[in-house]
């Protein structure tokens, strides 16, 4: 299977595509990013692209399934509106260059909670990615919604409330684990609308 990775250079991404490379399922995985990725492995075609120019890659956006872990908070963004931009526009570029190009599944990061109606901006504006996405009728999609996430190395207040059971449905979920999760999900047959929330998460990618 080939792969097409959009949001590589984060937390998540960098874990999806370590996993992708080690996973003999797929024998491609092509990255876009707007900096140098920094990573080598024979798998790899990284392309390191202009999102607001898209003439001569946008064709290259091709594989057998796409996975989205684009994203940014409002203090890195510096406004909501260029969070929006980021989260949003990107994400839905991405999605629909695969679409025309013929790729059938996507694999989307979103977040737990995510909402349409929500008067949260972030859960909002989750919640929009996820109904635009859909509308672009992939023959597989794939809603991965993690509750917050461990990064490598990182140490989390609430992990010592987890360990006791408290908020169990809520355990921050590690980087690791959700692009654990991401590649067996696109790396299976499937069609339809899929959402895989919370724990659900932990769960699947340790079932695989």
């Amino acid at each position: 299977m080939r792969a097409i990775v959009v949001g590589a250079t984060g937390a998540v991404g960098r874990d999806l595509v370590e996993a992708l490379c080690a996973d003999p399922r797929y024998t491609e995985v092509r990255t876009f990013t707007r900096r140098e990725l920094g990573v080598d492995d024979p798998k790899l075609r990284p392309y390191v692209v202009d999102f607001e120019r898209t003439e001569g890659w946008h064709d290259l956006v091709q594989g057998d399934v796409i996975f989205s872990a684009l994203g940014t908070s409002k203090k890195q963004a510096g406004s909501k509106e260029a969070q929006y931009h980021i989260d949003h526009d990107y994400q839905l570029m991405f999605a629909t260059f695969a679409k025309q190009n013929g790729v059938r599944h996507m694999v989307l990061v979103s977040s737990a909670g995510a909402d349409t109606g929500s008067s949260f901006f972030y859960m909002k504006l989750k919640g929009v990615i996820e109904r635009d996405v859909e509308a672009l009728g992939f023959a597989g999609l794939t809603i991965v919604q993690p509750p917050s996430l461990i990064r490598k190395h990182a140490k989390r207040p609430l992990q010592a409330l987890n360990a006791i059971g408290l908020f169990k449905s809520m355990a921050p979920i590690s980087t690791e684990i959700v692009a654990q999760c991401m590649a067996e999900a696109g790396g299976e047959p499937f069609e339809g609308v899929r959402r895989i929330s919370k724990q659900a998460i932990r769960r699947f990618a340790e079932s695989k």
